[in-house]
């Protein structure tokens, strides 16, 4: 019986070594996004606001450039930026409008070192590990549940109050983050990581119909 009872033991003990707390799955999570971030990531944005109802849109991120596409009131958007400039076509009308981006080239050097404007939605996930106290809600053969409230000494009036956050075992990456600011619900989901040049990049030769309203 004893004999059994030190097997036990021993086959126990890479289970414990294996147990994480749910601090240290999020801060593995920063870690393999922050690893991965190079190689862009996609991503599906949704934002629930009182009244307008949810707004869904599919993002794709890869360094300074971004692609958006939306529909807001029966009209798809799609929306093309990087560090200088702003392309958005709208389905309807069949129109390109070029416009100056949100963040000109002359403020990116302002920002370098500490909100980069290419982390894009991603920077949401930085820092939850240090600023947030997070509980294992549940857990499944595939996922952690956790909920993210966050600390009293953080002063940020802008980080989201609690989060909620679903990571993948095994790739330590997130399945989707959920969180409530300024009256609107965010939620992103189906996050993967891989995009190409051409996914953010506006190409004229795929739109040669569109009429290119230049606003520069």
């Amino acid at each position: 019986m004893k004999r059994i009872v030190c097997l036990l033991a021993l086959l126990a003990s890479p289970l414990c070594l294996m147990a994480q707390t749910p601090q240290e799955i999020v801060a593995r999570m920063s870690e393999t996004m922050e690893a991965r971030e190079s190689e862009g990531v996609y991503m599906i944005v949704d934002v629930r606001v009182p009244i307008i109802g949810t707004i869904s849109s599919k993002t794709w991120i890869l360094g300074e450039k971004t692609r958006i596409e939306s529909k807001m009131l029966g009209t798809k958007m799609i929306i093309w930026e990087d560090e200088t400039t702003e392309w958005s076509y709208n389905v309807k009308k069949n129109t390109v409008e070029i416009s100056s981006s949100m963040l000109p080239a002359a403020d990116s050097a302002a920002v370098a070192g500490t909100e980069s404007n290419s982390d894009g939605d991603l920077s949401m996930f930085s820092g939850i590990d240090k600023d947030y106290e997070i509980v294992l809600q549940k857990e499944t053969e595939d996922a952690w549940y956790l909920r993210c409230k966050r600390r009293k000494e953080v002063k940020d009036d802008d980080a989201p109050k609690t989060i909620n956050l679903v990571v993948a075992k095994g790739t330590f990456l997130p399945i989707s983050f959920s969180a409530k600011a300024s009256g609107a619900t965010l939620t992103m989901h189906d996050i993967a990581f891989g995009v190409s040049a051409a996914q953010v990049t506006f190409n004229p030769a795929d739109y040669p119909s569109a009429t290119i309203i230049d606003k520069r």
